[in-house]
């Protein structure tokens, strides 16, 4: 599965700290979600973000780092602007921002899973790949 990454996953010692076996697959942006700083770093609507996509097999290991079941985070998926060899899709961490002291809104009624849900399926939230400067 490939994952965009930001913050501490954006670290291979961290990254190594966590998974067997991963790879990072190149620089990537998310369209439409931007970086806030909080307890730990989580995203917000509006602007974009620049990370990493990384891909690995190891998605229970992820979902424990980013306490998915404790609800800190959420995993969404997002539409992947790659060329073909790439999936169409990409996963995507999102914390709640209440619980890590940051400041962002989700917009919307419901649980913070179902706003976020809410917000990618109405606004076009993507994940591109960052073309690299040649060598």
């Amino acid at each position: 599965m490939d994952v965009f990454v930001y913050g501490t996953l954006t670290e291979p010692e961290r990254v190594a700290e966590v998974l067997d076996s991963y790879v990072f697959v190149g620089p990537a942006t998310l369209d439409g979600l931007r970086l806030v700083e909080g307890r730990y770093p989580t995203l917000a609507p509006g602007g974009e973000t620049a990370g990493r996509l990384l891909r690995t097999d190891e998605v229970d290991a992820l979902d424990a780092y980013e306490d998915v079941d404790g609800g800190l985070y959420v995993r969404e998926t997002v539409p992947l602007d790659a060329p073909s060899e790439y999936p169409d899709a990409t996963a995507v961490y999102v914390g709640d921002p209440d619980r890590l002291d940051a400041d962002a809104t989700w917009p919307g009624s419901g649980s913070f899973a179902d706003r976020v849900r809410s917000v990618l399926d109405e606004r076009d939230v993507r994940v591109r790949l960052t073309p690299r400067d040649p060598v």
